[in-house]
């Protein structure tokens, strides 16, 4: 057993790093596609903040997520199959240029081997993972309102400054809105691995609770993430920063603003969130305030048809990997 739960670890870090890849977008696409950053200058800029934030938050997301199935029911096979299931959903998404949720697809994936493994829904706490399913919508629109009203403020109180002035300094103001926004991209999305790696050590009885999990495992999970960052996730920058709307460094900075104050909201009541969905009710706040068809309505329905299939659709993969492992092992 000791082997296997090496193996469920290293798998579990292997998903981290591929979240990092898959969702430097999230992180770095406003910067980018503002051009106040290269792309390369700006994925190790997010990179930085994602490891920064190892020292920022407490383990509040991580706990949610290790108690999304019942402990009766977490085994090494029932996380090793929700971890198959996230890793080759989040790389299928990654191939095709669909920016759908890392987060929803590991949540997805781990209640989805519970369920399969326990033979019913019961297996899976429901005041867990509820708050995650709400935020599915309310992310996005969070980020939206509060990136609209952000745009709306700034514009007033620019509105008789000197144009190039202004662009100047939100240039400058870019650089810490998306330095705030890696910081909570890490903050929640490195903690949900955490909280994958908490729920397989407690089922083998290495620790008793999240308050024992080892300091290495906190230091591995945002190492990996920040090193996926820094490897990128090309065609999901170029949808979620050139095809949603197109950005001035004054709508990037709002955007990022808002898209971080509700990443860090939802980590100080322990509400796994997805980042992806966060970010890019943001952008289309900010499209909002330029007018309706600003907006590239098509596209937008296109990741929302993403964002809802991700949990079902990780569920029922992870339950064809449980059959498959507990048929081989």
């Amino acid at each position: 057993m000791e082997n296997m739960l090496i193996i469920v670890i290293v798998m579990a870090l292997i998903f981290d790093f591929i979240n990092g890849f898959h969702d430097a977008a999230n992180s770095i696409a406003t910067v980018v596609s503002t051009q106040v950053l290269s792309p390369a200058a700006a994925v190790v800029w997010a990179a930085m903040f994602n490891f920064l934030a190892y020292w920022i938050f407490e383990l509040k997301v991580a706990d949610t997520v290790a108690k999304t199935v019942r402990p009766e029911n977490i085994t090494l096979v029932v996380v090793m199959a929700g971890l198959l299931a996230s890793i080759f959903w989040n790389l299928l998404t990654w191939w095709y240029g669909i920016p759908s949720s890392s987060s929803h697809t590991l949540i997805g994936g781990f209640a989805g081997a519970g369920i399969a493994h326990a033979g019913g829904f019961d297996a899976v706490q429901y005041d867990k993972i509820m708050p995650t399913v709400y935020f599915i919508v309310l992310a996005p629109v969070l980020g939206m309102i509060m990136s609209y009203f952000i745009s709306v403020i700034t514009l007033h109180v620019a509105k008789n400054s000197n144009p190039s002035k202004v662009d100047r300094i939100f240039r400058r103001l870019q650089l810490l809105s998306s330095a705030a926004y890696s910081l909570g991209h890490g903050g929640n999305d490195a903690q949900k691995v955490m909280g994958i790696i908490a729920a397989a050590m407690i089922s083998q009885h290495v620790i008793a609770d999240m308050h024992e999990l080892p300091g290495w495992v906190p230091l591995a999970c945002y190492t990996a993430i920040a090193a996926g960052t820094m490897i990128g996730g090309w065609k999901i920058v170029k949808t979620m920063g050139q095809k949603v709307t197109k950005l001035t460094p004054f709508e990037g900075f709002s955007a990022e603003t808002a898209g971080a104050l509700t990443l860090f909201g939802a980590q100080h009541f322990k509400i796994p969130v997805s980042t992806t969905h966060t970010i890019t009710g943001s952008i289309v706040g900010v499209g909002l305030t330029k007018r309706i068809s600003a907006v590239r309505w098509g596209v937008t329905l296109q990741l929302v048809w993403a964002w809802v299939l991700t949990i079902p659709i990780s569920a029922a993969l992870a339950g064809l990997f449980l059959y498959i492992l507990e048929a081989v092992l």
